[in-house]
């Protein structure tokens, strides 16, 4: 029952934020300004709040956080295997694999934890989180730059790098993570400003992703869009779940991981396709029907358990 109390409330929202942006609602130049403000604004004071709290001694498990990293590895290595059996143009094969593996952990599986396993488990999903999108980030740089060829144009794999580590997501757990460790206490006003804030980055995140989904670029790549959905929701948590389970980690310790490994595809790959070099119509297409599917596929991984 928890599990339906969680997922069908989640994607009543999103689809909220889809009709919204059907019925003129949401438009273009809000959903562009209200993506900024959860990004670099809502999420980040949501993450920083939790993380500050935290007994970071009991929260933190690098077993978790090892095989977590390990299995987005693992797909991304299958995903680029599968590549060489489907007819996908070079300039499309490193939207295929980064759809496959970078998953959206801010808006969609922060959500899940927070909403299943309530505030412990969000923190303890929020520190993994970090560690997760830094490693997304380094190989969906390095396979988009490797895909793109010999483009005059591309951006420096150094400034790209210096741009993902200053990602508000990471930069926020990271200053949690420091502020805890100094157990410096929380002024009261900045506590509840912070409280506040929190309040609006779920919500705001969720209708935004809806009013993002676009469902046009889908059928002249729908297998491809497919596999590579098919790698993202169901086999890279399966890769996660037997190594959880054959370490016989605690499904309380696990859960966040899996949640997270779970989350559909990221926005991140659309920006990232048309700042490196990729096909940002994939990346579109990826994240619409990945974002959908991950609504059954969550109940059935938070099933199982």
């Amino acid at each position: 029952m928890n599990i339906i109390s969680t997922i069908i409330p989640i994607f009543i929202i999103i689809f909220l934020g889809l009709f919204a942006k059907q019925r003129g609602f949401i438009t273009p130049d809000f959903l562009h300004q209200g993506n900024r403000l959860v990004y670099y604004i809502a999420i980040p004071a949501m993450i920083f709040s939790s993380i500050s709290k935290a007994a970071l001694k009991t929260q933190m498990n690098f077993a978790v956080i090892s095989i977590t990293l390990t299995s987005l590895v693992v797909i991304a290595a299958v995903a680029t295997g599968i590549t060489r059996f489907l007819k996908i143009k070079r300039s499309s094969k490193g939207s295929f694999i980064q759809s496959s593996f970078h998953g959206n952990l801010g808006y969609i599986g922060l959500a899940v934890a927070f909403y299943y396993l309530g505030d412990g488990g969000f923190v303890k999903a929020a520190i993994l989180s970090g560690f997760v999108m830094i490693l997304q980030n380094i190989m969906a740089v390095i396979i988009l730059q490797y895909h793109k060829g010999n483009n005059k144009d591309r951006p420096k794999m150094f400034d790209t790098m210096k741009k993902t580590m200053a990602n508000p997501v990471i930069l926020s757990a990271l200053a949690g993570i420091l502020f805890s460790l100094s157990n410096i206490q929380m002024p009261l006003i900045i506590d509840r400003a912070l409280e506040i804030l929190k309040g609006m980055a779920l919500p705001l995140a969720l209708l935004i992703i809806g009013a993002s989904l676009s469902f046009e670029k889908i059928k002249p790549r729908f297998l491809n869009v497919l596999v590579s959905s098919f790698l993202k929701v169901i086999i890279t948590p399966a890769i996660g779940l037997l190594l959880f389970k054959v370490l016989s980690i605690a499904p309380e310790d696990y859960l966040p991981g899996l949640i997270l490994l779970a989350s559909p595809t990221a926005t991140l790959t659309y920006i990232m396709a048309k700042e490196i070099g990729g096909d940002p119509d994939f990346a579109v297409a990826a994240i619409s029907i990945c974002t959908i599917i991950s609504g059954f596929t969550y109940g059935l991984w938070l099933g199982i358990v």
